[in-house]
């Protein structure tokens, strides 16, 4: 889905939150179109120096050290799997982040067959701002019997 996502914006900036240790960029990285460019960022500066360390010789992937909000300088986005910061401490500044028809990745969500979401008995307020706020199209995707992805599209 990651590559796919990536390869829909051939010329596009594809973006990540929590490089980590650089598995979720490397699955953007096998979609990216010649004229595209990556843009991921980790807090912790010694995985950002590995994962840098491993997309090296590729010059449209640039692994920042810091805080997710590094990423404003290079909105808009035309992919954001965001799966660091952000997700959950500033979801409006995600939205807002995304070019018109850019798509937003965010995983590590447990699958509800209730509406609204629930987790753990509550309703889930994160998932639900991502699925029904008004500058998205936005839909739960099943990834394992456990756990999902929300997918969304900022609208034009």
């Amino acid at each position: 889905m990651f590559r796919s996502c990536t390869a829909s914006k051939p010329c596009g900036v594809v973006a990540e939150s929590g490089t980590g240790s650089g598995v979720g960029t490397a699955w953007l990285h096998s979609g990216l179109g010649a004229g595209a460019r990556l843009v991921t960022v980790e807090r912790d500066e010694e995985l950002a120096r590995r994962a840098a360390g491993v997309f090296a010789d590729d010059d449209r992937v640039s692994v920042l050290a810091g805080d997710w909000r590094l990423l404003q300088r290079h909105a808009p986005l035309d992919v954001f799997f965001c799966d660091g910061g952000g997700k959950r401490d500033d979801p409006e500044k995600v939205v807002e982040l995304l070019a018109p028809g850019g798509l937003l990745l965010l995983d590590d969500f447990t699958p509800s067959p209730h509406w609204p979401p629930r987790f753990e008995g509550e309703v889930d307020e994160l998932r639900l701002f991502y699925l029904t706020h008004p500058a998205l199209d936005a839909t739960e995707v099943l990834t394992t019997p456990t756990s999902s992805v929300v997918v969304a599209a900022r609208r034009t």
